[in-house]
């Protein structure tokens, strides 16, 4: 049996918009991982000075790339799709500003990497309370994936919360039975850069609402296999709104996704191979 290969190099893509302070929260946790990032690319789709003086802040505590383009409405797959273009790792994770990630979260997605694979993990939603009053030392310390802390702070108790049990024979288990379908799920889900560049991306012509996860069904559609660590990898999502929800929008989505799935289609035409100065706008590297 051949040894599984690890990834040499992992990066870390982060989606951001005029989100500071839940993105600072979220970067405090890739502060103290037991397996730290090569690379943190913060994906930002048009946020304005105050979070690039943010991002600026930790420079000299991660790794960190800021991608930006001026804001001209949601644009999320087109500045992923510049992140990834940017990134050097052979082995990339995407998650979103609002995602703290536990302490062991990318050792884990390196521990179950495997060819042939995309990880599909999920999040575990905070109160808007806890959310707001969630502290650097709430956060490094580890309290705060602490289901009696939690509680203790008035997170209403559910099944849910079982994803918070750090027990790896438990964990396996919930993988293997959980009814939620394997998918890719921006806000917590890996796979090799190789592949994801040979779909050529996100497609730029889907806005919010399952733009995620037709990028997943087309990496199935070429035979990249999902594999469910919900229970393994941790996130701890924070509370907002989400004003740039559309209906219309969402209805375009799933009308694409009906024809990726249908026509089995891999590669987007709307995507990393279609770049041009003209279609982005304003784009720096900070």
């Amino acid at each position: 049996m051949k040894p599984v290969r690890k990834p040499d190099r992992i990066g870390v893509i982060i989606s951001t918009y005029n989100q500071p302070e839940w993105l600072k929260k979220t970067l405090w946790g890739y502060c103290c991982q037991t397996r730290m990032a090569d690379e943190i690319i913060i994906a930002d789709d048009g946020s304005s000075e105050d979070t690039r003086v943010m991002i600026d802040s930790f420079k000299d505590q991660l790794p960190i790339k800021h991608i930006w383009h001026e804001d001209k409405g949601f644009r999320k797959t087109e500045i992923l799709n510049r992140a990834l273009v940017a990134s050097s790792g052979d082995y990339l994770i995407f998650t979103d500003q609002d995602c703290i990630p536990r302490a062991d979260f990318i050792a884990t997605h390196e521990n179950h990497a495997r060819k042939g694979y995309f990880l599909s993990g999920g999040v575990f939603r905070l109160t808007m309370n806890i959310s707001q009053k969630l502290s650097r030392d709430d956060i490094e310390s580890g309290r705060v994936f602490n289901l009696k802390w939690l509680r203790e702070q008035k997170q209403p108790l559910s099944f849910k919360c079982t994803k918070l049990v750090k027990n790896r024979n438990f964990c396996r288990f919930m993988n293997a039975i959980t009814p939620t379908k394997a998918t890719w799920d921006g806000g917590n889900a890996s796979g090799w850069r190789s592949n994801l560049l040979y779909i050529n991306g996100f497609n730029e012509e889907m806005k919010y609402g399952g733009e995620d996860r037709e990028f997943g069904e087309r990496l199935m559609n070429w035979g990249i296999k999902p594999k469910q660590v919900r229970y393994s990898a941790i996130l701890l999502h924070l509370d907002h709104s989400r004003p740039y929800k559309n209906d219309e929008a969402i209805a375009k989505n799933m009308a694409i996704r009906k024809i990726t799935k249908k026509n089995r289609i891999v590669k987007t035409p709307e995507g990393i191979e279609k770049l041009r100065s003209d279609s982005v706008g304003v784009l720096k590297i900070f």
